[in-house]
């Protein structure tokens, strides 16, 4: 007879509970025995139940009914789900009973209740789903997006995925001889590719990222007649840490972004620099984190939800959204960040569409496994990049214009970048051509100091070069420098006690903070701070005004 054997736990993602944190949680629940052959959690299904296996093996299965992966084996005091049971989001396998025994059930609200009395269960549990998380991205598991390496949307869906950490697996109907079987067996013609395949089997064809958002349980944008304390457009650092303290403090608070928590620092693969993580915290991570806690304190992420104007009505600030909604709040903080600018060489837009990226995560990173690869840029996020893919690829060139590394870029990135074989840097160099068929496949090259010219292969260019403001949906309405970051404080046009908060713009009750304000400091830490202070002047503002709602603390802290 063949003993089903239990998945070890050698990174912390399947740890055992104690019997103190299993009593804790038999409160809340109801134990009941199981059946082999028993689905306690279904692909697909959306707020879904925490269990604890007590006797018995549960197995979490991928493509459950079909063509089966098996992602994970748990025997007794073990706990099943990952992220998606906090985030509301679809369940991304089926957790199947496969040796009887019983488990311990506890709604989700009542599991949450546990860990606010328990904080070191919390923890355990959330980074135990983190962990979870990013093992299912690397395993290729959840959605399957078919489409071809050469289509615009097929790439855009993967990187909404990525930068959203949903976990997919990519099939690429160019080179994988069971992709058109599929297809035709779904019946979508190749126009309507790509395709993506959800954890609850509904197929979407060519979808709009707000329609995939809407099937995975990303949540929607919920526009109304009601009016919240503060609106935060933009969810990076610092509108994730604005989204944090406002609700913290009892505001009622929403946060928009167009694309993706986590903003810039979802892109960065690893920030070794952020207080508190001495190993290092990926970008994605440290966004997943902050996003449950502020959704913790209550405050409401829409994603993706893009705003294309601001207005003042009525005494409040209306915030349009491109699909037709409103958003009405009593205070607004702008935290839209930057965007990294291309590089202005022939065929950079043919390429953009299948070779360029903006970000190096695992996805980009798995993408272009053992491929040579090109990382243009000086910064910290340019060294973290080159030093990520490294693992992955079997060469990075890094190019840089200035003459000396530790000009731009952080020591102990410029220090493991010296000392890694994988990455060679071009120091003073420049990109002027890009060749290829349907992919890119070298770069052409010139040393600024000889004009000397010369080719280097490169499968995927990974661009971090400056930045330009996030700005234009404003038209105006909010004063801004010649490059179009907001001016605030002193720098801004707002007269009287306001012009000297720091983060006040030229309008009253809007605010700014982050990369998206002039004379910011490019960081995270710098980000998260600004975000945190915003909120200090959004109280100042709402109690001088009179304007703090009844049921809202009388003071933060």
């Amino acid at each position: 007879m063949n003993v089903l054997a239990e998945t070890p736990d050698r990174d912390g993602a399947y740890p055992r509970l104690d019997d103190a944190q299993i009593h804790a949680l038999a409160a809340e629940g109801r134990r009941y025995r199981t059946q082999t052959g028993e689905v306690l959690i279904r692909e697909g299904e959306e707020n879904y139940d925490f269990f604890v296996v007590l006797a018995g093996k549960v197995a979490n299965v991928d493509g459950f009914g079909g063509d089966e992966r098996v992602i994970s084996v748990h025997g007794p005091k073990r706990f099943l789900g990952e992220l998606s049971l906090f985030t509301g989001q679809a369940a991304f396998f089926t957790s199947q009973v496969r040796e009887p025994g019983e488990v311990l059930r506890v709604p989700v609200d009542r599991l949450k209740a546990v860990c606010a009395r328990d904080p070191s269960l919390g923890d355990r549990i959330l980074k135990a789903y983190l962990i979870r998380r990013s093992l299912l991205i690397g395993r290729g598991a959840g959605l399957r997006i078919i489409g071809s390496c050469f289509s615009p949307d097929n790439r855009r869906l993967r990187e909404f995925a990525a930068r959203n950490r949903i976990p997919y697996q990519w099939v690429d109907v160019e080179t994988d001889q069971d992709a058109e079987t599929l297809l035709r067996e779904l019946d979508v013609p190749a126009e309507q590719t790509p395709v993506v395949i959800c954890p609850a089997g509904q197929v979407l064809r060519k979808p709009s990222n707000a329609e995939l958002a809407q099937a995975v349980g990303l949540p929607a944008p919920q526009p109304g007649a009601t009016v919240c304390d503060l609106a935060i457009v933009g969810a990076g650092p610092a509108g994730l840490a604005a989204s944090v303290y406002g609700a913290s403090e009892g505001l009622e608070t929403v946060t928009l972004d167009e694309f993706a928590t986590g903003g810039q620092a979802s892109r960065t693969s690893q920030i070794e620099n952020y207080p508190g993580f001495p190993t290092g915290i990926s970008g994605g991570e440290l966004a997943e984190r902050a996003v449950v806690q502020a959704e913790k304190f209550g405050a409401r992420f829409s994603v993706p939800a893009r705003a294309r104007g601001l207005e003042e009505r009525e005494g409040n600030y209306v915030i349009e959204l491109d699909n037709g909604g409103e958003v009405t709040a009593r205070t607004v903080l702008i935290a839209t960040g930057v965007q990294y600018r291309k590089l202005d060489v022939p065929r950079f837009e043919e390429f953009e569409a299948t070779s360029v990226y903006y970000a190096a995560t695992l996805p980009e990173a798995l993408f272009c496994r053992d491929d040579p690869v090109a990382v243009v840029g000086g910064g910290n996020s340019a060294g973290q990049a080159a030093l990520f893919l490294s693992k992955y690829t079997r060469a990075v060139h890094l190019l840089v214009r200035g003459k000396d590394l530790g000009e731009t870029m952080s020591r102990y990135l410029v220090d493991r970048i010296e000392t890694t074989p994988a990455v060679e840097t071009h120091l003073r160099t420049e990109v002027r051509e890009l060749l290829g068929g349907h992919t890119l496949e070298r770069l052409v090259v010139e040393d600024e100091r000889t004009g000397q010219r010369r080719e280097l292969p490169a499968r995927a260019l990974f661009v971090f070069i400056g930045a330009q403001p996030c700005t234009g949906w404003l038209a105006g309405q909010v004063t801004t420098d010649e490059d179009g970051f907001i001016l605030t404080g002193p720098d801004s046009d707002e007269p009287g006690p306001q012009r000297q908060s720091l983060l006040q713009t030229n309008l009253p009750g809007v605010f700014a903070a982050g990369d998206v304000r002039r004379g910011s400091i490019k960081r995270v830490t710098s980000a998260v701070g600004e975000g945190a202070t915003a909120v200090q002047l959004v109280w100042k503002y709402l109690q001088s005004t009179g304007r703090v709602a009844d049921d809202t603390a009388a003071t933060p802290r």
